[in-house]
């Protein structure tokens, strides 16, 4: 890329269900670390089945669909939450996915997150402790799915003010 180009891009990752139940947090933000790109949102989220199937719409006709929505939602490991974080600056997408290796982990590079922690199920279902966006296009519609614009400290994408009328909110009492 010239050097005039701006390849500032961002990218959701997601340290899933197996990941946390293993403790595997702090060692795999350690690992991301090492791309010097900028977290610009992070939070604990308690899955959804729709936002697990509209994460995983893509494969939705594939045969371990139903049991990947019950490993994001957390039903697999007892740990029904997931982290979702931001990751921003000089191609992200491609730093990350070069962390964190191939999504089958038998075929990641063993240094890599997936070859490190990552294994295979027996029913064939790939327990891979982290999601990372494949591309531009996926990144920006699985952020809008995980994040609203208020969560995230910089401006990635156009966004507009709406008034509810009515709107219950859970506040603290």
């Amino acid at each position: 890329m010239s050097s005039t180009q701006n390849s500032n891009q961002a990218v959701l990752i997601l340290i899933k269900p197996d990941g946390l139940k293993k403790s595997l947090t702090g060692n795999i933000l350690t690992r991301l670390s090492e791309t010097k790109l900028e977290i610009v949102a992070a939070k604990m989220v308690r899955v959804s089945k729709k936002l697990a199937e509209e994460h995983y719409q893509h494969l939705k006709d594939k045969p371990f669909f139903q049991e990947l929505i019950k490993y994001l939602q957390g039903e697999l490991h007892d740990r029904k939450k997931v982290m979702a974080l931001i990751y921003w600056g000089d191609d992200a997408i491609e730093k990350c996915r070069g962390l964190a290796g191939a999504t089958n982990p038998e075929q990641a590079d063993p240094t890599s997150i997936r070859g490190s922690y990552g294994r295979i199920l027996t029913s064939g279902l790939f327990e891979n402790v982290i999601h990372v966006s494949s591309n531009v296009s996926e990144a920006e519609r699985e952020i809008k799915l995980w994040f609203s614009p208020a969560e995230i400290i910089v401006d990635l994408y156009p966004k507009k003010e709406t008034v509810f009328k009515e709107c219950k909110k859970q506040e603290w009492a």
